[in-house]
Protein backbone atom coordinates (compact mmCIF):
# COMPACT_ATOMS: atom_id res chain seq x y z
CA UNK A 1 0.00 0.00 0.00
CA UNK A 2 2.89 2.41 0.91
CA UNK A 3 4.58 1.67 -2.60
CA UNK A 4 1.83 2.86 -4.50
CA UNK A 5 1.08 5.28 -3.27
CA UNK A 6 4.62 6.85 -2.93
CA UNK A 7 4.31 5.77 -6.97
CA UNK A 8 0.99 8.04 -7.33
CA UNK A 9 2.61 10.95 -5.43
CA UNK A 10 5.87 11.07 -7.79
CA UNK A 11 3.50 10.79 -10.55
CA UNK A 12 1.39 13.44 -9.21
CA UNK A 13 3.57 15.59 -8.82
CA UNK A 14 5.82 15.27 -12.38
CA UNK A 15 2.25 16.00 -13.79
CA UNK A 16 1.34 19.07 -11.70
CA UNK A 17 2.39 22.30 -10.55
CA UNK A 18 2.70 23.95 -6.68
CA UNK A 19 1.69 20.30 -5.30
CA UNK A 20 2.78 21.82 -2.24
CA UNK A 21 -0.14 24.26 -2.14
CA UNK A 22 -3.55 22.51 -0.70
CA UNK A 23 -5.67 24.32 -3.78
CA UNK A 24 -8.70 24.80 -1.67
CA UNK A 25 -8.90 21.52 -0.76
CA UNK A 26 -9.39 20.08 3.01
CA UNK A 27 -6.46 18.27 5.09
CA UNK A 28 -8.12 14.98 3.90
CA UNK A 29 -8.92 15.91 0.36
CA UNK A 30 -5.63 17.27 0.00
CA UNK A 31 -4.14 14.02 1.97
CA UNK A 32 -5.95 12.08 -1.02
CA UNK A 33 -5.11 14.29 -3.56
CA UNK A 34 -2.67 12.18 -5.77
CA UNK A 35 -4.73 9.29 -6.19
CA UNK A 36 -7.70 11.30 -6.93
CA UNK A 37 -6.17 13.34 -9.61
CA UNK A 38 -4.73 10.07 -11.49
CA UNK A 39 -8.73 8.73 -11.14
CA UNK A 40 -9.49 11.45 -12.45
CA UNK A 41 -7.00 11.35 -15.04
CA UNK A 42 -7.93 7.56 -15.97
CA UNK A 43 -11.47 7.87 -16.41
CA UNK A 44 -11.84 10.84 -17.99
CA UNK A 45 -9.24 9.58 -20.41
CA UNK A 46 -11.54 6.53 -21.20
CA UNK A 47 -14.81 8.62 -21.64
CA UNK A 48 -12.92 11.18 -23.97
CA UNK A 49 -11.56 8.23 -25.95
CA UNK A 50 -14.83 6.43 -26.35
CA UNK A 51 -16.25 10.08 -27.32
CA UNK A 52 -14.11 10.02 -30.14
CA UNK A 53 -14.65 6.78 -31.19
CA UNK A 54 -18.47 7.09 -30.89
CA UNK A 55 -18.29 10.85 -32.65
CA UNK A 56 -22.15 11.36 -34.08
CA UNK A 57 -20.60 13.83 -36.58
CA UNK A 58 -18.52 10.99 -39.01
CA UNK A 59 -18.49 7.80 -37.18
CA UNK A 60 -22.13 7.13 -36.45
CA UNK A 61 -23.31 8.96 -39.72
CA UNK A 62 -20.99 6.93 -41.69
CA UNK A 63 -22.34 3.99 -40.16
CA UNK A 64 -26.19 5.17 -40.86
CA UNK A 65 -25.23 5.68 -43.85
CA UNK A 66 -23.75 2.45 -44.65
CA UNK A 67 -26.92 0.88 -43.07
CA UNK A 68 -28.91 2.42 -45.40
CA UNK A 69 -31.08 4.80 -42.53
CA UNK A 70 -31.71 7.79 -44.84
CA UNK A 71 -30.27 11.42 -44.93
CA UNK A 72 -32.81 12.15 -41.78
CA UNK A 73 -31.82 10.26 -39.29
CA UNK A 74 -28.11 11.08 -40.43
CA UNK A 75 -29.15 14.89 -39.78
CA UNK A 76 -30.52 13.91 -36.18
CA UNK A 77 -27.19 12.55 -34.87
CA UNK A 78 -25.44 15.87 -33.61
CA UNK A 79 -28.42 18.04 -32.51
CA UNK A 80 -29.53 14.92 -30.32
CA UNK A 81 -26.08 13.99 -28.71
CA UNK A 82 -25.18 18.17 -27.74
CA UNK A 83 -28.72 19.01 -27.14
CA UNK A 84 -29.33 16.39 -25.02
CA UNK A 85 -26.07 16.17 -23.15
CA UNK A 86 -26.73 19.94 -22.10
CA UNK A 87 -30.30 21.45 -22.18
CA UNK A 88 -31.69 18.73 -19.31
CA UNK A 89 -28.86 20.11 -16.68
CA UNK A 90 -31.23 22.72 -15.46
CA UNK A 91 -33.59 20.28 -14.07
CA UNK A 92 -30.85 17.53 -13.10
CA UNK A 93 -29.08 19.54 -11.41
CA UNK A 94 -30.80 20.22 -7.77
CA UNK A 95 -31.03 16.35 -7.06
CA UNK A 96 -27.17 15.90 -7.58
CA UNK A 97 -26.37 18.63 -5.52
CA UNK A 98 -28.64 16.91 -3.00
CA UNK A 99 -26.50 14.13 -2.70
CA UNK A 100 -23.41 13.97 -0.65
CA UNK A 101 -21.39 12.02 -2.95
CA UNK A 102 -21.77 12.94 -6.35
CA UNK A 103 -19.77 10.71 -7.47
CA UNK A 104 -21.90 8.07 -7.79
CA UNK A 105 -23.71 10.10 -9.90
CA UNK A 106 -21.14 10.27 -12.55
CA UNK A 107 -20.53 6.71 -12.20
CA UNK A 108 -24.41 5.69 -13.32
CA UNK A 109 -23.94 8.22 -16.09
CA UNK A 110 -20.58 6.43 -17.37
CA UNK A 111 -22.35 3.03 -17.06
CA UNK A 112 -25.67 4.08 -18.87
CA UNK A 113 -23.45 5.91 -21.55
CA UNK A 114 -21.76 2.01 -22.22
CA UNK A 115 -25.06 0.37 -22.54
CA UNK A 116 -26.57 3.20 -24.59
CA UNK A 117 -23.53 2.40 -26.52
CA UNK A 118 -23.92 -1.41 -26.42
CA UNK A 119 -27.09 -0.74 -27.65
CA UNK A 120 -25.69 1.25 -30.85
CA UNK A 121 -23.78 -1.73 -31.44
CA UNK A 122 -26.33 -4.16 -31.61
CA UNK A 123 -28.45 -1.85 -33.65
CA UNK A 124 -25.54 -1.66 -36.14
CA UNK A 125 -25.36 -5.53 -36.53
CA UNK A 126 -28.78 -6.55 -36.79
CA UNK A 127 -30.98 -3.61 -38.39
CA UNK A 128 -30.21 -2.16 -41.36
CA UNK A 129 -32.85 1.64 -42.97
CA UNK A 130 -35.09 3.10 -41.24
CA UNK A 131 -35.14 0.66 -37.97
CA UNK A 132 -31.18 0.98 -37.64
CA UNK A 133 -31.56 5.10 -37.82
CA UNK A 134 -34.76 4.66 -35.21
CA UNK A 135 -33.28 2.78 -32.99
CA UNK A 136 -29.42 4.33 -32.73
CA UNK A 137 -31.04 7.80 -32.65
CA UNK A 138 -33.40 6.50 -29.58
CA UNK A 139 -29.94 4.58 -27.94
CA UNK A 140 -28.10 8.05 -28.26
CA UNK A 141 -30.52 10.33 -26.92
CA UNK A 142 -30.21 7.77 -23.69
CA UNK A 143 -26.48 8.44 -24.26
CA UNK A 144 -27.02 12.23 -24.40
CA UNK A 145 -29.13 11.98 -21.42
CA UNK A 146 -26.72 10.12 -19.13
CA UNK A 147 -23.90 12.60 -20.82
CA UNK A 148 -25.55 15.18 -19.19
CA UNK A 149 -25.89 14.13 -15.52
CA UNK A 150 -21.81 13.40 -16.22
CA UNK A 151 -21.41 16.95 -16.90
CA UNK A 152 -23.06 18.28 -14.30
CA UNK A 153 -21.94 16.25 -11.78
CA UNK A 154 -18.31 16.62 -12.69
CA UNK A 155 -17.11 19.88 -11.85
CA UNK A 156 -18.45 19.46 -8.50
CA UNK A 157 -16.78 16.37 -8.00
CA UNK A 158 -13.41 17.77 -9.41
CA UNK A 159 -13.21 21.11 -7.34
CA UNK A 160 -13.96 18.54 -4.13
CA UNK A 161 -11.01 16.08 -5.41
CA UNK A 162 -8.21 18.33 -7.42
CA UNK A 163 -6.59 21.35 -5.68
CA UNK A 164 -7.46 24.50 -7.77
CA UNK A 165 -3.82 24.79 -9.74
CA UNK A 166 -4.29 21.25 -10.88
CA UNK A 167 -7.59 20.85 -12.27
CA UNK A 168 -6.39 22.00 -15.91
CA UNK A 169 -3.93 19.50 -15.63
CA UNK A 170 -5.97 16.36 -15.00
CA UNK A 171 -8.56 17.02 -17.70
CA UNK A 172 -5.87 18.10 -20.55
CA UNK A 173 -3.63 15.08 -19.91
CA UNK A 174 -6.71 12.81 -20.08
CA UNK A 175 -8.12 14.81 -23.55
CA UNK A 176 -4.34 14.24 -24.56
CA UNK A 177 -4.42 10.71 -24.07
CA UNK A 178 -7.27 10.17 -25.58
CA UNK A 179 -6.53 11.78 -28.64
CA UNK A 180 -3.67 9.48 -28.89
CA UNK A 181 -6.27 6.50 -28.87
CA UNK A 182 -8.42 8.07 -31.68
CA UNK A 183 -5.06 8.82 -33.82
CA UNK A 184 -4.84 5.34 -33.52
CA UNK A 185 -8.39 4.47 -34.78
CA UNK A 186 -7.71 7.30 -37.37
CA UNK A 187 -4.71 5.75 -38.81
CA UNK A 188 -6.81 2.65 -38.46
CA UNK A 189 -9.44 3.42 -41.03
CA UNK A 190 -6.79 5.23 -43.62
CA UNK A 191 -4.31 2.05 -43.94
CA UNK A 192 -6.17 -0.84 -42.22
CA UNK A 193 -6.57 -3.59 -44.05
CA UNK A 194 -9.84 -5.07 -42.30
CA UNK A 195 -13.15 -4.04 -43.56
CA UNK A 196 -14.09 -0.35 -42.11
CA UNK A 197 -17.31 -1.29 -41.06
CA UNK A 198 -15.96 -4.43 -38.96
CA UNK A 199 -13.50 -1.49 -37.61
CA UNK A 200 -16.48 0.99 -36.98
CA UNK A 201 -18.28 -1.42 -35.15
CA UNK A 202 -14.99 -3.02 -33.16
CA UNK A 203 -14.64 0.59 -32.41
CA UNK A 204 -17.82 1.08 -30.55
CA UNK A 205 -17.54 -2.24 -28.81
CA UNK A 206 -14.28 -0.49 -27.52
CA UNK A 207 -15.89 2.92 -26.70
CA UNK A 208 -19.03 0.47 -24.57
CA UNK A 209 -16.31 -1.29 -22.86
CA UNK A 210 -14.47 2.03 -21.67
CA UNK A 211 -17.60 3.66 -20.07
CA UNK A 212 -18.77 1.03 -18.21
CA UNK A 213 -14.89 0.74 -16.99
CA UNK A 214 -14.54 4.61 -16.72
CA UNK A 215 -17.46 4.67 -14.28
CA UNK A 216 -15.46 1.46 -11.84
CA UNK A 217 -12.52 3.64 -12.27
CA UNK A 218 -14.44 7.01 -10.81
CA UNK A 219 -16.41 4.91 -8.14
CA UNK A 220 -13.41 4.88 -6.17
CA UNK A 221 -12.40 8.51 -5.76
CA UNK A 222 -12.48 9.23 -2.50
CA UNK A 223 -14.57 12.25 -2.16
CA UNK A 224 -15.95 13.70 0.64
CA UNK A 225 -19.59 13.98 2.13
CA UNK A 226 -20.89 16.99 1.33
CA UNK A 227 -24.23 17.76 3.06
CA UNK A 228 -26.58 18.50 0.03
CA UNK A 229 -30.28 19.72 0.05
CA UNK A 230 -32.48 20.70 -3.06
CA UNK A 231 -32.15 24.58 -2.80
CA UNK A 232 -35.16 26.07 -4.98
CA UNK A 233 -36.87 25.34 -8.19
CA UNK A 234 -34.42 24.46 -11.06
CA UNK A 235 -35.58 27.29 -12.73
CA UNK A 236 -34.53 28.83 -10.01
CA UNK A 237 -31.27 28.61 -10.45
CA UNK A 238 -31.22 31.21 -13.53
CA UNK A 239 -31.37 33.54 -10.74
CA UNK A 240 -27.48 33.39 -10.89
CA UNK A 241 -27.36 35.44 -14.55
CA UNK A 242 -28.90 38.03 -12.75
CA UNK A 243 -26.45 37.98 -9.68
CA UNK A 244 -23.10 37.14 -11.00
CA UNK A 245 -22.24 39.01 -13.35
CA UNK A 246 -18.85 37.06 -14.41
CA UNK A 247 -20.90 34.08 -15.35
CA UNK A 248 -22.76 36.09 -18.02
CA UNK A 249 -19.34 37.18 -19.31
CA UNK A 250 -18.15 33.69 -19.54
CA UNK A 251 -21.10 32.52 -21.23
CA UNK A 252 -21.40 35.43 -23.74
CA UNK A 253 -17.40 34.84 -24.43
CA UNK A 254 -18.17 30.54 -24.29
CA UNK A 255 -21.29 31.33 -26.95
CA UNK A 256 -19.18 33.48 -29.35
CA UNK A 257 -16.13 30.49 -29.30
CA UNK A 258 -19.00 28.13 -29.94
CA UNK A 259 -17.53 28.92 -33.67
CA UNK A 260 -15.05 26.50 -33.15
CA UNK A 261 -17.09 23.65 -33.27
CA UNK A 262 -19.46 24.65 -35.70
CA UNK A 263 -16.87 25.79 -38.15
CA UNK A 264 -15.60 21.95 -39.31
CA UNK A 265 -18.49 20.83 -41.76
CA UNK A 266 -18.10 24.42 -43.85
CA UNK A 267 -14.49 23.83 -44.21
CA UNK A 268 -15.34 20.44 -45.24
CA UNK A 269 -18.15 22.08 -47.77
CA UNK A 270 -15.32 24.84 -48.89
CA UNK A 271 -12.83 22.03 -50.11
CA UNK A 272 -15.33 19.96 -51.76
CA UNK A 273 -16.93 23.51 -53.40
CA UNK A 274 -13.18 24.12 -54.44
CA UNK A 275 -12.79 20.98 -56.08
CA UNK A 276 -11.08 18.94 -53.41
CA UNK A 277 -12.52 15.34 -52.69
CA UNK A 278 -14.08 15.50 -49.56
CA UNK A 279 -14.44 12.16 -48.76
CA UNK A 280 -11.55 11.25 -50.00
CA UNK A 281 -10.17 13.90 -47.54
CA UNK A 282 -12.09 12.13 -44.36
CA UNK A 283 -9.50 9.69 -42.99
CA UNK A 284 -6.97 12.85 -43.10
CA UNK A 285 -9.47 15.30 -41.10
CA UNK A 286 -9.86 13.20 -38.41
CA UNK A 287 -6.17 12.72 -38.14
CA UNK A 288 -5.77 16.35 -38.01
CA UNK A 289 -8.54 16.87 -34.94
CA UNK A 290 -7.33 14.19 -33.29
CA UNK A 291 -3.22 15.28 -33.65
CA UNK A 292 -4.80 18.57 -32.40
CA UNK A 293 -5.89 17.11 -29.10
CA UNK A 294 -3.05 15.07 -28.67
CA UNK A 295 -0.78 17.98 -28.84
CA UNK A 296 -2.42 20.61 -27.46
CA UNK A 297 -4.90 19.34 -24.82
CA UNK A 298 -2.55 19.30 -21.64
CA UNK A 299 -0.69 22.51 -22.69
CA UNK A 300 -3.92 24.21 -22.75
CA UNK A 301 -4.53 22.75 -18.97
CA UNK A 302 -1.32 23.22 -17.79
CA UNK A 303 -1.65 27.42 -19.11
CA UNK A 304 -5.73 27.14 -18.06
CA UNK A 305 -4.29 26.17 -14.31
CA UNK A 306 -2.03 29.95 -14.86
CA UNK A 307 -4.77 31.76 -16.24
CA UNK A 308 -7.76 30.51 -17.83
CA UNK A 309 -8.81 34.11 -18.65
CA UNK A 310 -5.93 34.03 -20.78
CA UNK A 311 -6.61 31.05 -22.10
CA UNK A 312 -9.96 31.41 -23.50
CA UNK A 313 -8.61 34.69 -25.35
CA UNK A 314 -5.42 33.11 -26.96
CA UNK A 315 -8.12 30.52 -27.96
CA UNK A 316 -10.40 32.77 -29.71
CA UNK A 317 -7.38 34.01 -31.68
CA UNK A 318 -6.18 31.27 -32.87
CA UNK A 319 -9.92 30.24 -34.03
CA UNK A 320 -9.90 33.02 -36.18
CA UNK A 321 -6.62 32.96 -37.31
CA UNK A 322 -7.73 29.28 -38.58
CA UNK A 323 -11.00 30.34 -40.19
CA UNK A 324 -9.11 33.67 -41.93
CA UNK A 325 -6.52 31.15 -42.96
CA UNK A 326 -9.24 29.11 -44.67
CA UNK A 327 -10.36 32.00 -46.18
CA UNK A 328 -7.53 32.92 -47.52
CA UNK A 329 -6.73 29.89 -49.16
CA UNK A 330 -10.21 29.52 -50.93
CA UNK A 331 -9.21 33.46 -52.51
CA UNK A 332 -5.68 32.22 -53.33
CA UNK A 333 -7.51 28.64 -55.55
CA UNK A 334 -5.68 26.50 -52.59
CA UNK A 335 -8.51 25.41 -50.87
CA UNK A 336 -9.19 22.20 -52.89
CA UNK A 337 -5.92 20.97 -52.11
CA UNK A 338 -5.44 17.60 -50.42
CA UNK A 339 -3.30 19.18 -48.11
CA UNK A 340 -4.87 22.76 -47.18
CA UNK A 341 -8.24 22.00 -45.27
CA UNK A 342 -6.79 19.13 -42.85
CA UNK A 343 -4.33 21.95 -42.37
CA UNK A 344 -6.61 24.82 -41.39
CA UNK A 345 -8.99 21.87 -39.30
CA UNK A 346 -5.83 21.16 -36.94
CA UNK A 347 -5.34 25.47 -36.25
CA UNK A 348 -8.95 25.14 -35.71
CA UNK A 349 -9.00 22.52 -33.62
CA UNK A 350 -6.12 23.32 -31.33
CA UNK A 351 -8.09 26.60 -30.65
CA UNK A 352 -11.41 24.35 -29.94
CA UNK A 353 -9.96 22.91 -27.53
CA UNK A 354 -8.26 25.28 -25.94
CA UNK A 355 -11.81 26.57 -25.21
CA UNK A 356 -12.97 23.51 -23.52
CA UNK A 357 -10.12 23.08 -21.25
CA UNK A 358 -10.16 26.75 -20.68
CA UNK A 359 -14.16 27.48 -20.17
CA UNK A 360 -13.87 24.16 -18.07
CA UNK A 361 -11.09 25.41 -15.42
CA UNK A 362 -12.69 29.14 -15.32
CA UNK A 363 -16.20 27.73 -14.19
CA UNK A 364 -14.93 25.33 -11.91
CA UNK A 365 -12.30 27.90 -10.36
CA UNK A 366 -14.91 30.95 -10.38
CA UNK A 367 -18.10 29.09 -8.51
CA UNK A 368 -18.72 29.15 -5.06
CA UNK A 369 -18.21 26.01 -3.60
CA UNK A 370 -21.43 25.59 -2.77
CA UNK A 371 -22.98 26.27 -6.21
CA UNK A 372 -20.65 25.00 -8.61
CA UNK A 373 -23.47 22.19 -9.70
CA UNK A 374 -25.58 24.95 -10.30
CA UNK A 375 -23.23 27.49 -12.43
CA UNK A 376 -22.35 24.12 -14.70
CA UNK A 377 -26.20 23.70 -15.16
CA UNK A 378 -26.94 27.27 -16.02
CA UNK A 379 -24.04 28.13 -18.10
CA UNK A 380 -24.53 24.65 -20.27
CA UNK A 381 -28.07 24.99 -20.86
CA UNK A 382 -27.58 28.46 -21.80
CA UNK A 383 -24.78 27.32 -24.13
CA UNK A 384 -27.38 24.44 -24.94
CA UNK A 385 -29.89 27.09 -26.82
CA UNK A 386 -27.27 29.02 -28.23
CA UNK A 387 -25.92 25.75 -30.23
CA UNK A 388 -29.32 25.37 -31.56
CA UNK A 389 -29.90 28.81 -32.32
CA UNK A 390 -26.33 28.96 -33.81
CA UNK A 391 -26.97 25.75 -36.10
CA UNK A 392 -29.55 27.16 -37.52
CA UNK A 393 -27.91 30.82 -37.97
CA UNK A 394 -25.19 28.53 -39.79
CA UNK A 395 -27.42 26.55 -41.81
CA UNK A 396 -29.23 30.15 -43.06
CA UNK A 397 -25.81 31.75 -43.37
CA UNK A 398 -24.83 28.85 -45.68
CA UNK A 399 -27.24 29.76 -48.37
CA UNK A 400 -24.70 33.04 -48.94
CA UNK A 401 -21.98 29.73 -48.90
CA UNK A 402 -19.32 28.22 -46.73
CA UNK A 403 -17.15 30.94 -47.10
CA UNK A 404 -19.41 33.42 -46.12
CA UNK A 405 -20.24 31.69 -42.90
CA UNK A 406 -16.58 30.81 -42.08
CA UNK A 407 -15.75 34.81 -41.96
CA UNK A 408 -19.11 34.95 -39.46
CA UNK A 409 -17.54 32.26 -37.85
CA UNK A 410 -14.21 34.16 -37.53
CA UNK A 411 -15.67 37.53 -36.26
CA UNK A 412 -16.92 35.12 -33.06
CA UNK A 413 -13.85 34.15 -32.57
CA UNK A 414 -12.29 37.86 -32.15
CA UNK A 415 -16.01 39.25 -30.14
CA UNK A 416 -15.00 36.25 -27.75
CA UNK A 417 -11.15 37.86 -27.16
CA UNK A 418 -12.56 41.04 -26.52
CA UNK A 419 -15.64 39.53 -24.22
CA UNK A 420 -12.70 36.93 -22.63
CA UNK A 421 -10.78 39.78 -21.84
CA UNK A 422 -13.02 41.54 -19.53
CA UNK A 423 -13.25 38.29 -17.61
CA UNK A 424 -11.50 38.60 -13.68
CA UNK A 425 -8.53 36.37 -13.14
CA UNK A 426 -9.76 33.42 -11.19
CA UNK A 427 -6.76 31.86 -10.57
CA UNK A 428 -4.66 31.74 -7.20
CA UNK A 429 -1.12 33.73 -7.59
CA UNK A 430 -1.55 36.13 -10.53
Amino acid sequence: MMAAESFEETLFEALTEDTDDDGGLTPSAAEAEPGNFLRHAAALSMTKLADGLLDPKLVLSWLLTHLGAGSVFVGLLVPIREAGALLPQLLTAPRIRAMARRKWAWAAGSAVQGAACAAIVAAGLTLSGAAAGIAVCAALAVLALARSVCSVSYKDVLGKTVGKARRGSATGLASSVAAAGVVAFALLLLVGSAERYLLVVGALTLAAALWLVAGAIFATLREEPTPGEVDGTAWGQLRLLREDPQLVRLIAARGLLTATALAPPYLVLLGAGAGGGALEQLGALVLASAAASFLSSYVWGRLADRSSRTVLSRSGSAGAAALAAALALDMAGLAGTAWAMPVVLFGLMIAYHGVRQGRSTYLVDMAPADLRTAYTAVSNTVIGLVLLGSGVFGALAALAGPGATLALFAAMCLGAVAVARGLDEVEEGL
